[in-house]
């Protein structure tokens, strides 16, 4: 799995710009699944078929990973060839400067800053600007428009993971991982690749119209609170995937956060519960669609989130990946 998570997470693939990271999945995904379609926006959606069994109600379930992560887009570029840039998602200016970027054919650019007036003050994403070697604007090789993301390699330290886009290609990971070995399923499984969650979970709205599921579960990161004087926060690394409770936009759904409880528990698998007072997920998106569907989240802690070098557990996306064939593989009843 770790090669997965490797290939994953060092493809370019800011919001809006998802094409390489749907081709690696479909390629890990191949002869696993009964039907695969791309939509007008760009997700991912794979069905795993249930095996009907009398007496069983079959249940329509959508697993949701989006597979864009944060990046930068150019705004303008100077007479000495500088580009200045706006954020595409939640891009924190503190994590900035220094910073490599990678634009989609590879070219790559460092984030500097202008004069500093005051040492101790955090700069300003429109004091700062991406220098990509060129010496003047003829010869910069990029416009207005061009995206780019930050470019780190996958770094395996053992137990804990490192890499650029763990938000959420770790999701995307799990989600792979769990079609891979789900064997059976008494229900019609759909397996959603998404896109644009970071600049408004665009991907979930669509695909959660177009799926119409009648239970979800959105599969991405979240952060916590076991670093020094970290915000209080009930999630650590290792301590086992965390089941949201409540977040920003949402409130899980009390059949599916018990749902996924219990079947933790028949599996001996550890588990924490995760209140996020900032941000949100797919989930949010689904949760609303339609008439309405019963979605909770499922989430894997991560450290230093939107930042060119998050942080996992190993043990806590391998019980992801259990939890979620634990719960897949028998009816459920909400």
């Amino acid at each position: 799995m770790k090669e997965l998570i490797a290939e994953l997470t060092e493809t370019w693939g800011p919001s809006g710009n998802e094409d390489a990271v749907r081709k690696v999945i479909e390629k890990s995904i191949t002869g696993h699944a009964d039907e695969v379609r791309v939509d007008a926006l760009g997700n991912l959606i794979v069905l795993k078929k249930g095996n009907v069994k009398k007496g069983v109600d079959k249940r329509r379930i959508m697993l949701a990973a989006h597979m864009d992560e944060i990046g930068v887009i150019v705004s303008h570029v100077d007479e000495k060839g500088f580009l200045r840039f706006s954020a595409i998602g939640g891009v924190f200016p503190p994590t900035l400067l220094g910073s490599r970027v990678q634009f989609g054919d590879g070219k790559i650019g460092v984030i500097g800053r202008e004069r500093v007036v005051k040492p101790d003050e955090a700069p300003r994403m429109d004091k700062m600007f991406i220098d990509v070697g060129s010496p003047d604007k003829g010869h910069v090789g990029r416009r207005v428009g061009d995206a780019a993301c930050f470019t780190r390699p996958f770094v395996d330290l053992g137990q804990r993971l490192v890499a650029k886009a763990f938000d959420d290609r770790i999701g995307c990971a799990v989600l792979v991982q769990t079609l891979l070995g789900l064997k059976t399923t008494p229900h019609d499984v759909y397996f959603v690749f998404t896109t644009q969650e970071e600049v408004g979970v665009r991907g979930a709205t669509t695909s959660a119209f177009g799926v119409e599921p009648e239970i979800a579960v959105a599969v991405d990161v979240t952060l916590t609170g076991d670093t020094p004087e970290a915000p209080t926060m009930a999630v650590a690394l290792g301590a086992g995937p965390a089941i949201k409770v409540k977040d920003r936009g949402m409130l899980a759904h009390v059949g599916v956060k018990n749902w996924m409880v219990s079947t933790a528990e028949r599996l001996k698998l550890p588990y924490q519960f995760e209140v996020l007072d900032a941000g949100s997920t797919d989930g949010m998106a689904i949760q609303t669609s339609r008439a309405g569907v019963a979605t909770g989240v499922l989430s894997i802690p991560t450290r230093y989130v939107h930042s060119p070098s998050e942080m996992v557990d190993y043990d806590d996306v391998r019980h992801s990946v259990e939890l979620l064939l634990g719960m897949l593989s028998s009816p459920v009843s909400l």
